[in-house]
């Protein structure tokens, strides 16, 4: 059957329509799920072959499109719980990974023009360089970067104490890459498989003879690829060490299972009799732990402000019932807590400051303090106020919290041992873990709230990412959230403990005191830039190439 020019077109729309769904959704189930918690990590390994057929088959034109619909088709199935924040939350993330797939698409095209015989080692490294540079910046958003998908494997994951979770995302990538181009040998397109008058070439055993011949001339990739992914694996069954005869730490967890946000007084005030009954519980176990930690913003009424300034008589009440309580207590506690400051703003007047902070505390008084340094963009901070007044304006009204940032990579001293507190959204990013391990941080302690999503799979996702800078810095990381995944993790990332999700608990983990220094600790993302500017020059110089033969053409013509 011979299909008309129209019917062509739509046959090949429909199969990349096909295409591109399928790519979404291989990538939102390799990823903590609604259908499975963990994810299904072997589905990365293929995820992307769909999307690399389809911009095989495409021009550079089309291709704008297809990345347009992947990025806020596969982000919209694997970041859904987005909406429940805010509906413009969904809405902001579906856009953007809209405008960067679309901005994508094309340059991996270019690859394969560029590079008609080995395009396919383009498009990797500029797949990588794309994942670790959509993590910089204001918009910087590190959900959805491919070796997190394999958080659940432990052999796969060592890697990451030398290269980051780029490392493990190269070589998941790399067979959706390879499969495509193979693929594309096996069986070309229907529009290149044809003649002038519409008919099929004919040739039966074709498609092995392209196959064969492909194999044989492109082997290295791939052989390549296999001694790096074996070597991997050595490395991931001979590099875990046995932590049993090392110091430990033993920290009560507490998971009050409120978004401490929602409400009034009489709600501050439930949760934190939620969180003094858990804690006195926690405190009366035998071995006492040595530090008990409450989650991200746990107490919310600002105990610097209303200890200093008391300009709010309820609030300054149950401030002091809280410091009551801690001075009472023989065991260091650290609570997140907004921290408001009287400041002069650059009119000359008083204004209130607030941080999104972690306090230590010590017979109730503080005696340490971090700052959250690396902010949430749109839902904690947004700092084009004056080149886009009607986004702020948006923000503002839809009751966004608003913080400053921190300025030091904060150190604790207490329980026998140094630790450092990233806040919730910042163990999702590698190089702040490092610059805590770096300043002398022997325990990573993240407080966390991702209650407001009211979903396993968000706090899922979240867990699977703090597992890498675990075994980044070799550091033992608990982490103490408000509805969960409250857990310990060792220095190889497995997962020790977790509190059941949903529910008031506490969990007192033992941990590992360790002071290794890793190839990740001292060098960070390196090897990310490295593949950021591989990807650069290898453009580049396919780009001068075709315009010098493009110009020797035109002379000799």
């Amino acid at each position: 059957m011979i299909l008309t020019g129209k019917a062509r077109w739509l046959s090949g729309f429909l199969v990349n329509l096909t295409a591109i769904l399928l790519a979404s959704l291989l990538f939102a189930a390799s990823f903590p799920n609604l259908l499975f918690e963990r994810g299904l990590a072997v589905l990365a390994w293929f995820a992307y072959i769909p999307l690399f057929r389809v911009i095989r088959r495409s021009s550079i034109g089309a291709s704008v499109f297809w990345g347009a619909l992947y990025g806020y088709a596969a982000y919209g199935l694997f970041n859904y719980w987005l909406s429940v924040f805010h509906p413009l939350a969904g809405l902001i993330v579906g856009i953007i990974y809209l405008i960067y797939f679309a901005l994508l698409f094309p340059l991996l095209k270019l690859a394969l023009i560029l590079f008609p015989r080995r395009g396919f080692i383009l498009q990797w490294l500029i797949w990588i360089a794309y994942e670790y540079l959509r993590t910089q910046g204001f918009l910087g958003y590190s959900y959805g970067i491919t070796g997190y998908s394999q958080w659940t494997v432990p052999p796969l994951i060592q890697i990451a104490d030398i290269f980051g979770v780029w490392g493990v995302s190269a070589l998941v990538v790399f067979p959706s890459v390879y499969i495509a181009a193979v693929l594309d040998d096996w069986f070309p397109s229907l529009r290149d498989r044809r003649t002038g008058t519409g008919e099929l070439k004919p040739g039966p055993g074709r498609p092995l003879r392209r196959l064969r011949i492909f194999a044989a001339r492109d082997y290295l990739p791939p052989g390549l690829w296999i001694l790096a992914m074996a070597a991997a694996l050595v490395y991931g069954f001979v590099s875990p060490a046995d932590y049993s005869g090392v110091p430990t730490a033993r920290i009560a967890l507490i998971q009050h299972n409120t978004d401490p946000w929602r409400g009034g007084m009489e709600d501050y005030r439930d949760n934190y009799r939620i969180l003094k009954r858990l804690s006195l519980e926690a405190l009366e176990q035998e071995p006492k732990p040595d530090l008990v930690v409450w989650s991200e913003t746990a107490f919310v009424p600002r105990i610097y402000w209303h200890t200093t300034y008391r300009d709010d008589p309820e609030s300054y009440a149950l401030v002091k019932e809280l410091l009551d309580f801690l001075r009472e207590q023989e065991v260091p506690f650290v609570i997140g807590n907004d921290d408001a400051r009287r400041m002069v703003d650059v009119t000359g007047n008083w204004e209130r400051v607030d941080y999104n902070a972690v306090m230590l505390f010590e017979r109730g008084e503080i005696t340490g303090l971090y700052r959250k340094l690396h902010l949430v963009p749109f839902t904690e901070h947004f700092p084009y106020q004056r080149q886009l007044p009607w986004v702020y304006e948006a923000l503002r009204n839809a009751d966004t919290h608003f913080w400053e940032t921190g300025d030091e990579a904060t150190v604790f001293d207490a329980g026998g041992f140094k630790f450092s507190s990233p806040i919730c959204f910042e163990d999702t990013v590698g190089y702040l873990s490092r610059d805590f391990v770096r300043n002398g941080a022997e325990l990573i302690v993240n407080l966390s709230n991702d209650a407001w999503s009211g979903s396993l799979p968000a706090q899922m996702q979240h867990l699977g990412m703090a597992v890498f800078r675990a075994v980044e810095n070799r550091r033992a990381m608990v982490r103490s959230t408000a509805s969960g995944q409250t857990c310990g993790v060792d220095p190889n990332g497995r997962v020790l403990a977790m509190a059941e999700p949903f529910t008031e608990t506490w969990l007192t983990v033992e941990v590992p005191i360790v002071q290794p220094r890793t190839l990740y600790t001292r060098y960070g993302d390196l090897w990310a830039w490295l593949f950021v500017l591989a990807a650069g020059i290898v453009l580049l110089i396919g780009i001068f190439r075709r315009i010098i033969r493009a110009s020797s053409k035109g002379r000799n013509q």
